[in-house]
């Protein structure tokens, strides 16, 4: 049993949520308080009605997750959103949410393992927000090929399937960049010519950075959204498991995306 309070503190200190910059709608941070204890901890990509339901089903009284609850904007507590603050007042679960925080952090960040699950050693920083870098970048001697399979990999964990622009096939790569999530945008596209890399991975992103990508002669592998961000949340899980023996669950609730 820990104390909420220590809990939040600690996690707070550890991401740098006061100071990393972030889209309003992240909230970074306690999002929801209980009545002040932790027994058990729940981890999770997204929160969501069936994320709320696992949770109660692991018997886990703080719940750690990556997409907040305030993900959608203000709106009104009723129907489905009554349900789910229901559910959590009900069964005293608190919320923590940790975004960009939790992609840019050094050691438990998306970024940084993703890049260690693909067997990749990040030297640098990438995809600038504002002040910081949310992913990073490195260097490598490797058929492109080979990452598609090691991303195909890891989506296939989670039930998803990897999209690389089709030129992958045909080339090396040796200077790549990572951004988990909707990581693909012609801003990354820009960094990554301007830095010099040839192979942009990320999870996802919109049609016509496919065609950019082609047009400047840029690989990017798109691993999904969601398998991408798995990373992160189990770390925090396990890093809060050490450090106040806090059982934990992960909850593998994949998207499709």
């Amino acid at each position: 049993m820990a104390s909420l309070a220590n809990v939040v503190a600690h996690l707070d200190t550890l991401l740098r949520t006061s100071e990393i910059p972030d889209y309003p709608p992240a909230f970074n941070g306690l999002q929801l308080e209980n009545r002040g204890e932790v027994t058990r901890v729940a981890a999770a990509v997204d929160f969501s009605l069936r994320t709320v339901e696992a949770t109660i089903a692991a018997h886990a009284d703080l719940l750690i997750v990556h997409h907040g609850m305030f993900w959608g904007g203000t709106q009104p507590i009723r129907g489905r959103r009554y349900q789910q603050v229901a559910m959590l007042l009900q069964n005293d679960i608190a919320v923590y949410s940790a975004h960009l925080p939790l992609d840019a952090h050094p050691t438990l960040g998306n970024n940084v393992l993703l890049a260690r699950a693909l067997e990749l050693t990040p030297a640098g920083g990438f995809a600038r927000y504002q002040t910081i870098d949310i992913g990073v970048r490195g260097e490598c001697d490797l058929p492109t090929t080979t990452l598609v399979e090691r991303a195909q990999a890891i989506a296939a964990k989670h039930g998803g399937t990897v999209v690389a622009t089709p030129h992958a096939r045909h080339r090396r790569t040796r200077r790549f960049g990572i951004c988990t999530g909707a990581g693909a945008s012609s801003d990354t596209i820009r960094e990554a010519l301007a830095s010099g890399i040839d192979t942009l991975i990320v999870g996802e992103g919109p049609h016509h950075t496919g065609v950019e990508a082609a047009d400047a002669d840029l690989v990017i592998i798109y691993a999904g959204h969601y398998a991408t961000e798995t990373f992160g949340v189990q770390a925090l899980a396990g890093h809060l498991e050490r450090e106040y023996a806090l059982p934990w669950s992960f909850l593998d609730l994949p998207t499709g995306l």
